[in-house]
């Protein structure tokens, strides 16, 4: 269900890199969710650092969406990159899998399989 790599990198390196293959994987940046201060800003005791980017590549949003207009509570892609007593981690929920639970359109699971190749293709670029 998911795919989670450990990295050497700190959590600034290994995010900043995690951008970078994103873009060179032909998708963009939604917006980046930095949990920890997120949280750590409403007074909640959270120790980790957790960053979330969304991604996103329009053409396969739209054979998506153009599929099944309801996977669109699935989207867009997130890639977590996330520290720990145990080091830095990059991980997402594999898009196969996520997919398969909401739908079982030949089309779905095809473009899933595409983004899931790429987006662990970036992942393991920025570890």
């Amino acid at each position: 269900m998911y795919y989670i790599v450990e990295s050497k990198k700190s959590m600034d390196q290994a995010a900043a890199d995690l951008e970078a293959a994103i873009v060179r994987n032909g998708f963009g940046v939604m917006h980046v969710h930095d949990l920890g201060n997120t949280l750590r800003s409403k007074g909640v005791s959270f120790q980790n650092q957790c960053k979330v980017f969304e991604i996103c590549n329009p053409i396969q949003a739209s054979r998506v969406l153009a599929a099944d207009l309801r996977i669109n509570m699935a989207l867009p892609c997130r890639i977590s990159v996330f520290a720990d007593a145990a080091g830095t981690k990059l991980g997402l929920i594999r898009p196969i899998n996520m997919l398969k639970a909401l739908s079982d359109d030949p089309a779905l699971l095809e473009v899933a399989q595409e983004v899931e190749e790429k987006t662990i293709r970036m992942i393991d670029e920025a570890r």
